[in-house]
C-alpha cells in the first residue's frame, strides 16, 4: 500500500507581535481568579462533580513565570510550521506555540474548517498570561488556558497505526509535574484528523489532573451536542451566563432555550458565557459547529473525554472589543467548542500514582440536513450523518490500534522544547517510552538545578542581575534545605517555602540572606509582598521603595565577573525594571505616597513609561497627584494595555473617578453585566 499521508516543514508569515520577555519576578501572590464553589451550593451539583470541583484547586503559578512582555505592534515575521496533509485534510500545527493546531483545511472543498487567526497577538488570556486565539489549543495544567499556550514542544515524526507517520507533540507540564504527549494523523483517504492523548503520572502519590481540547469555529454557527441540559456559571441578572471566575454558582438550565433565547446560536447571548453540557452517559461524545447550510466542525471522541462545552463572546459591546482586540480589523467573530476530562472546567480529576489516562479524538468536515426544527429531531439527524461520515466504533478501533504504538520511539526530531523535563527524568530516573526528554535540552535556565542534584551546592550567579527561575516540589526544596546558606540558595529557598504555605520560615530564609548579599532588591520585593500578604502595606511600601534604589544601583554597577565597569543592560533589564517599577508604584500609591512613587516613576526607562500599561498608571499617579486634568488627558490621548488581564476591570474604574462621563468604547472590555 503507498502511504501518501505528509508531515512538511514550513514557515509561515504573520503580521505579528513579540512575545517578549518573560516577567523576571517569581509570581508569590495568589491567582488573581479563584475558580471555586460554595459548599451550599455543592449539594445541588452531582456528586462526582461535587467531588471534583473541590479537588486540589490550583492556588499558585510557581514555578512558571508571568509571560507579560508582548506589545501590540505587530510586524511581519515567520512562525515556524508543521504541516500533515493527505488526499482529504491539511492541518498546520504550530510547535513553538503551544501545538496550536492553526489551521484544518478541507481540501475537497476549500473550506477551511476552523477559525484562523489572521495575526498572532498574544492576550493576557492564559494562567500565566500570553495566549491567542485561534485554532485547536491542548490545555492541561488547571483550570484556564495552558502555561504552554505559548512555549515550545518537543516534535518529532512516530510511526502511525496504518503504517505511515504522525506526528508527536510532548512536554513536561510544570504545575501538577506530569508528562504528556499529542500525537496527530492523517490515515490515507480519510476525512478526519486523528489525535491521541496521553498523560502520564510517573509519581508515587495521586496527582490532580487537567484537560480541556478547545477549538476556535466562526461564530455565526449553530453549536449542536447531545445534551438536553448545561451547566451555567450563574448569573445574577438572569441574561445569559458570566465566564468561569466571575460567579461562584453553578446551575442547570435547559437546552438549547434558556430565558426564551436559543443559546445554541454564540450570536444571542448578550454577554461572554461558558456552557457545559451534560452528555448523558452511555451517548456518544460530540460537538459541532454547522453554518445555516448544515456545513462545519465536528469533533468527537472516546469516551474517557466526557466533557463537551460551548464558549461565546456575546455580542454586547465587552465582548466585541475583545473579539477586536485580538486580531486585525475586518476579521470576523469565533466561538469555542471544548472537549474535556470533566463535565466542567472547574473540575479536577485525580490520576492515579504511576498510572496514566488516554483517549482518542477527531475532526473533521460534516455536511447534515440544514439545523433547524425540534432540538430532538436535529440532534438525531446530525449524529446519524456524523455515524455515516466516522461510525462510532471506527473511532474506539483507532484508539486500539493507536495505543500500542504511544511508546513508539520518535524516527526524526522536527522540534525541541523545554529542558524541564530533561531535568527531572534526570533527578528521578524516570523512563518514559515515546517521549525523550534527553539531558541535551538542558539549558541555562536548568543548569544550576543540575549543579545542585549533582554537587548539593546551588551555584551563585557571576553575573548579576534578576536570580534564575525556583523550583518549587517538595524534592527541590529539601535539596535546597540541605544546601550550603548562600545568599541565592536562601532566595530559591524562601520561594520553595512560600509555595509550600510555610510563610513565615520564607521570611526567615529572605531575611538571612539579606544580611549576605550584595545586592538585596530581590530579598526585599519577597518580603514585600509578604509584608503586603500579611496587611503590613506600609512596611510593604518602604521596602519596595528601598529594593528599586538597589536595583538602579545594582544596574549601574560593574559586572561580578570583573568586566571592566560596563552598566549591566539589555532586554532582561528592562524586564524587571518595568516589572519591579510597577508593583512599587502601586504599593506606594495604596499608602497615599505619590511623591515616592513619583520618584520610583521618574527613575522607569522612557520607552517602558510609554507602553500602555504605564499610561495607565501614570494616569493613576496623575490623579493621586491631584491633577485630574492630566490624568483626564491620558485617556483623551488614548491607550492600550497590552496584557489587559480578561476580566479586569481597572480602566473603568479608574475612568470612574477621573470623570461620570461613559466609558469610552476603546477602554470598554466588560465581560459581565453592569453591578445593580
Amino acid at each position: 500500500m503507498v502511504i501518501v499521508t505528509t508531515i512538511r516543514r514550513e514557515v509561515l508569515t504573520l503580521f505579528a507581535a513579540e512575545l517578549g520577555p518573560d516577567n523576571p519576578l517569581p509570581p508569590l501572590r495568589p491567582l488573581d481568579e479563584v475558580h471555586h464553589i460554595e459548599d451550599r451550593d455543592k449539594q445541588e451539583l452531582p456528586r462526582d462533580m461535587a467531588r471534583q470541583v473541590g479537588h486540589a484547586p490550583l492556588h499558585s503559578l510557581l514555578p512558571v513565570r508571568v509571560r507579560d512582555g508582548y506589545g501590540r505592534t505587530r510586524e511581519p515575521r515567520g512562525i515556524d510550521a508543521l504541516v500533515l496533509e493527505n488526499d482529504r485534510l491539511r492541518a498546520t500545527v504550530l510547535p513553538g506555540l503551544g501545538g496550536r493546531v492553526a489551521s484544518l483545511v478541507h481540501k475537497r472543498t476549500g473550506r477551511e474548517l476552523l477559525y484562523r487567526n489572521p495575526v498572532f497577538q498574544p492576550a493576557n488570556f492564559a494562567l500565566n498570561g500570553a495566549w491567542f486565539s485561534g485554532g485547536i489549543e491542548w490545555n492541561i495544567g488547571a483550570t484556564g488556558h495552558t502555561t504552554l499556550s505559548c512555549s515550545p514542544l518537543h516534535a518529532a515524526r512516530v510511526p502511525a497505526p496504518d503504517g505511515g507517520r504522525m506526528l508527536r507533540l510532548w512536554e513536561w507540564e510544570r504545575l501538577r509535574d506530569l508528562p504528556f504527549q499529542v500525537d496527530l494523523w492523517l490515515p490515507e483517504g480519510s476525512d478526519f484528523l486523528y489525535v491521541g492523548v496521553r498523560i502520564r503520572n510517573p509519581h508515587e502519590k495521586p496527582v490532580p489532573t487537567y484537560w480541556w481540547s478547545n477549538t476556535a469555529v466562526p461564530e455565526e454557527r449553530r453549536v449542536l451536542a447531545p445534551a438536553d441540559v448545561a451547566w451555567l456559571p450563574h448569573c445574577p441578572d438572569g441574561v445569559g451566563g458570566t465566564p468561569i471566575g466571575y460567579e461562584r454558582r453553578l446551575r442547570g438550565v435547559p437546552v438549547p432555550t434558556y430565558d426564551g433565547i436559543d443559546r445554541t446560536y454564540p450570536l444571542n447571548s448578550t454577554f461572554a458565557a461558558d456552557y457545559f453540557y451534560e452528555v448523558p452517559d452511555g451517548q456518544r461524545r460530540w460537538i459541532a459547529a454547522l453554518d445555516e447550510d448544515g456545513y462545519g466542525l465536528v469533533q468527537t471522541s472516546t469516551d474517557v473525554l466526557r466533557g463537551r462545552k460551548l464558549f461565546v463572546w456575546g455580542s454586547g459591546p465587552g465582548g466585541r472589543r475583545w473579539q477586536e482586540w485580538l486580531t486585525e480589523p475586518g476579521t470576523g467573530g469565533y466561538c469555542e467548542i471544548q472537549a474535556g476530562l470533566a463535565r466542567t472546567q472547574l473540575e479536577h480529576v485525580p490520576l492515579e500514582a504511576e498510572s496514566e489516562v488516554a483517549w482518542l479524538e477527531a475532526y473533521g468536515p460534516l455536511s447534515a440536513p440544514p439545523p433547524e426544527g425540534e432540538w430532538g429531531d436535529v440532534l438525531r439527524r446530525t449524529e446519524a450523518r456524523l455515524d455515516s461520515a466516522l461510525p462510532r466504533a471506527d473511532v474506539d478501533a483507532a484508539y486500539e490500534a493507536w495505543k500500542p504504538l504511544a511508546d513508539a520511539e520518535p524516527d526524526e526530531i522536527l522540534a525541541v522544547g523545554s529542558g524541564w523535563g530533561a531535568l527531572e527524568v534526570l533527578r528521578a530516573g524516570w523512563k518514559l517510552p515515546g517521549t525523550p526528554f534527553p539531558e541535551s535540552t538542558i539549558g541555562e535556565a536548568q543548569a544550576p538545578w543540575r549543579e545542585l542534584l549533582r554537587s548539593g551546592s546551588f551555584p551563585e550567579s557571576r553575573r548579576g542581575g534578576p536570580p534564575g527561575q525556583t523550583l518549587v516540589a517538595p524534592h527541590w526544596r529539601d535539596m535546597l534545605e540541605a544546601a550550603p546558606a548562600t545568599p541565592l540558595t536562601e532566595y530559591h529557598l524562601g520561594v520553595a517555602q512560600w509555595h509550600a504555605g510555610d510563610r513565615a520560615q520564607a521570611v526567615r530564609s529572605w531575611e538571612r540572606a539579606l544580611k549576605l548579599a550584595r545586592y538585596v532588591w530581590p530579598l526585599l520585593r519577597c518580603l514585600a509582598v509578604a509584608d503586603q500578604e500579611a496587611g503590613n502595606h506600609e512596611r510593604a511600601a518602604d521596602r519596595y521603595a528601598e529594593a528599586f534604589d538597589d536595583l538602579c544601583h545594582e544596574r549601574l554597577s560593574p559586572c561580578l565577573d570583573g568586566g571592566g565597569g560596563t552598566p549591566i543592560d539589555g532586554e532582561q533589564w528592562t524586564a524587571v525594571t518595568a516589572a519591579l517599577g510597577r508593583e512599587a508604584i502601586q504599593a506606594l500609591l495604596r499608602v497615599r505616597r505619590p511623591a515616592d512613587a513619583r520618584a520610583v516613576w521618574e527613575r522607569v526607562d522612557p520607552a517602558t513609561r510609554a507602553r500602555g500599561r504605564f499610561r495607565l498608571l501614570g494616569a493613576e499617579l496623575l490623579l493621586a497627584e491631584g491633577r485630574r486634568a492630566a490624568a483626564r488627558a491620558v485617556f483623551d490621548e488614548g491607550f492600550e494595555v497590552a496584557d489587559l488581564r480578561e476580566g479586569d476591570e481597572t480602566i473603568g474604574r479608574l475612568w470612574s473617578r477621573i470623570s461620570d462621563e461613559e466609558l469610552p468604547e476603546r477602554y470598554d472590555f466588560r465581560m459581565r453585566p453592569p453591578s445593580p
